[in-house]
């Protein structure tokens, strides 16, 4: 039976930016991905900077995507406490592409298909629980209910600068692998990255994904 290498894996880009593609390359290729629900539900403990509750729980698999960690920070507790750990950053073309994917997602998912969704649609989402989404409005993007809940300079703001950041804090490092999995050679590099052999010429795709 395949046994993992003494690494766990971590994918930090933000919802919306091929994550569900890659935990099934992941998973394809012999990794046990983390409990997503559970992962969103490690809400509370992002926003209050708990980040031993967020490590407790990455002992549960071997790789890891979305909430928590798509979020600005988490990456960095993630690798003190596992050194060995490799990362990927998933990006789209440009913030305006990433946007837009957003909220059409969110738009088919909490405002019925026909409108970008409210603030009264996102507390009453039954995702998680009731105001899930609209709390990570508020905590991680820091959109208040004064702002449209999709303003579009904050929600484009936080996906530039986390991952500014995130390049920034790996720039000396050889543990990052910042991956458009729109791109031809995309799936052979994140292979090569994890020293596997690759299953497919291209990526497996997957549409399901985080609401996030």
């Amino acid at each position: 039976m395949f046994q993992i290498k003494n690494h766990k894996v971590f994918c930090i880009g933000a919802g919306k930016t091929g994550t569900t593609s890659v935990e099934k390359a992941l998973r394809d290729l012999g990794y046990r991905l983390g409990d997503q629900a559970k992962g969103e539900l490690l809400l509370p403990a992002y926003t209050q900077r708990n980040f031993k509750a967020i490590v407790k729980f990455c002992k549960t698999a071997d790789a890891f995507q979305d909430v928590p960690f798509c979020f600005q920070h988490t990456y960095m507790a993630l690798e003190q406490a596992f050194p060995k750990a490799k990362f990927i950053l998933t990006v789209r073309d440009s913030d305006e592409q990433w946007y837009q994917s957003l909220v059409r997602f969110h738009t088919k998912l909490f405002g019925e298909g026909k409108r970008t969704p409210t603030w009264e649609d996102l507390k009453k989402a039954p995702y998680r629980y009731p105001g899930y989404v609209a709390e990570v409005r508020k905590q991680v993007f820091g959109i208040m209910e004064n702002e449209p809940p999709y303003q579009e300079e904050k929600l484009k703001a936080y996906y530039t600068t986390h991952n500014a950041s995130v390049l920034d804090y790996f720039k000396n490092k050889e543990n990052l692998l910042v991956l458009n999995v729109s791109e031809v050679d995309a799936y052979s590099r994140l292979c090569a990255f994890l020293d596997r052999e690759p299953l497919y010429e291209t990526f497996p795709w997957e549409n399901k994904t985080s609401a996030l």
